[in-house]
């Protein structure tokens, strides 16, 4: 049998991937979408339940228990975020207070931008407040993530 003859009758193979594949490869190329999905869903019950531990059972003020849920929850979301979302490389004190500073600073703009969503749609224009909470919040999610993504845990270039 000549070259070309062998050649010709050579089987290609064809790889079928499976689901458990298809479904690990999605969840590789949409990692970060997705754990922040799940840990900001778990920063929000840290949220809540730090309010209501707060409130309901140490009779703490609402408003200094909202204060105190929003500093856990933030804490709690910038290490969760720093270690399973983003995996930051930041390195040393420097860099990790950098880090620290713009995630607390993006947090508390988007925590003044709810706060004036809000102001001018509910106390304002009296729109019903249950729908306005979830397209604000909705809207500081988004800000978050992109600020985190593009701004905050920053991977080095590669030289």
């Amino acid at each position: 049998m000549s070259k070309t003859t062998h050649e010709r009758t050579k089987v290609t193979v064809i790889k079928h991937e499976t689901l458990s594949d298809k479904i690990k490869a999605l969840f590789k190329k949409h990692y970060d979408v997705i754990m922040y999905i799940i840990f900001g869903a778990l920063t929000t019950i840290v949220n809540i339940v730090t309010y209501a531990i707060c409130a309901h059972l140490f009779r703490i003020d609402e408003v200094i228990s909202t204060i105190i849920g929003q500093i856990v929850s933030i804490i709690f979301a910038y290490v969760t975020n720093r270690i399973w979302v983003f995996r930051s490389e930041a390195r040393g004190l420097k860099a990790i207070t950098r880090e620290i500073f713009s995630f607390a600073i993006a947090r508390a703009a988007t925590f003044a931008l709810d706060v004036i969503i809000m102001f001018i749609f509910v106390k304002q224009l009296n729109f019903p407040d249950m729908p306005v909470k979830i397209a604000s919040n909705i809207i500081v999610i988004i800000i978050n993530y992109i600020a985190s993504k593009l701004f905050i845990f920053v991977k080095p270039k590669k030289q």
